[in-house]
């Protein structure tokens, strides 16, 4: 039932679609509203993912565009830091050309972060089918996109659900991650569109407080999980469990259950994070899990293990992009496992 049949090796592991955002922050807890200078860093939901998962040792790739400036060129420059793939980012020449921009707050308890978007109108909203070659959709074992990206404006949503069907009908796993944001669309849009994709997804992150939201489901977690693969073809499903006790300090977990074997896979969530930037922390998590799924088919005990560390010490770096290699993760995991004391210094 539903089994994750893993394609053959191709060109990449994984190519994502996604929008390419410069992220502006001020230094520390300082507040938008009064704060002088702002750092600069580069980010978007999928790179976060392909940057996990290059970062941990497979081949990946981004599909996006971007303005043909100097900000595409630092958003290019930092792609290529991370060891992902730009073969497939086209450029916009227009003299309209923009790149999606965003400012973050730091919260503090009981300051809440804040964030103001400024990405309508951007040249990634203008990607097609058009601006691809065939040969695309053969070229990965998997694709992943996320609901922002179906949610930015109706050409977005359109080349990604076509771009959802020829990756699949190239024999690629199809990944997608709801990642609701209420700022883009509302629930019953966001359910209405989604119910439209699942049909080709192989496997799905959701988190409970989202299904719920967004797709009205009722009962427990873990039934909540196992109703998406009796509705749709799906494979596996994901689902974060976050606790905020406050900004800066979070606890972190998940439940992933395979369809195949009927069984949920879960382990002790790590408790007090000490969190320096939760943004895209989630998106770590899913770089972990489809890592090891695709490193480790059908191993989904292990993709826990990594998409639980990658998520959790995703909170405790700076900037949208994870900074960890396999090796640092793996001694993370290690140290989860581990009871009794600890050396506090990896040397």
């Amino acid at each position: 039932m539903n089994a994750l049949k893993m394609p053959e090796p191709r060109e990449f592991d994984l190519l994502a679609l996604g929008e390419l955002l410069l992220r502006l922050s001020p230094p520390d807890n300082e507040r938008l509203v009064r704060s002088e200078t702002f750092q600069k860093t580069a980010g978007g939901a999928e790179l976060n993912v392909v940057s996990g998962v290059s970062l941990l040792g497979l081949h990946t790739g981004i599909i996006s565009k971007l303005p043909a400036n100097d900000l595409g060129t630092y958003i290019k420059n930092r792609i290529r830091f991370l060891g992902v793939s730009d073969d497939y980012l086209v450029y916009d020449e227009k003299k309209t050309a923009r790149l999606g921009t965003y400012y973050y707050e730091n919260g503090a308890h009981p300051r809440k972060p804040r964030i103001v978007y400024d990405r309508m109108f951007t040249s990634f909203q203008q990607i097609s089918m058009d601006d691809y070659d065939e040969s695309l959709f053969s070229s990965a074992r998997c694709f992943h996109t996320s609901g922002i990206t179906l949610a930015l404006c109706e050409k977005t949503r359109e080349t990604a659900i076509a771009m959802i069907k020829k990756f699949k009908e190239h024999g690629a796993l199809i990944s997608f991650d709801v990642n609701f944001r209420g700022n883009l669309w509302t629930g019953d849009e966001a359910r209405e569109c989604i119910q439209k994709i699942l049909p080709y997804v192989d496997i799905f992150f959701c988190s409970e407080d989202t299904a719920r939201l967004t797709f009205l489901k009722e009962g427990t977690a873990h039934e909540i999980m196992k109703s998406f693969t009796e509705e749709y073809p799906i494979s596996v499903v994901a689902s974060t469990q976050r606790i905020v006790h406050s900004p800066k300090i979070h606890t972190f977990g998940s439940v992933i259950y395979s369809a195949a074997d009927d069984t949920f896979y879960e382990e002790e969530p790590y408790r007090d994070i000490e969190v320096v930037d939760r943004i895209g922390s989630g998106d770590a998590y899913v770089s972990g899990v489809l890592y090891s799924l695709l490193a480790n088919p059908n191993d989904f005990q292990t993709a826990l293990s990594y998409g639980n560390a990658t998520g959790s010490v995703k909170n405790t770096i700076p900037g949208d992009l994870p900074s960890c290699n396999r090796r640092e993760i793996d001694t993370i995991i290690k140290a989860h496992r581990t009871i009794g004391r600890q050396s506090e210094m990896d040397r």
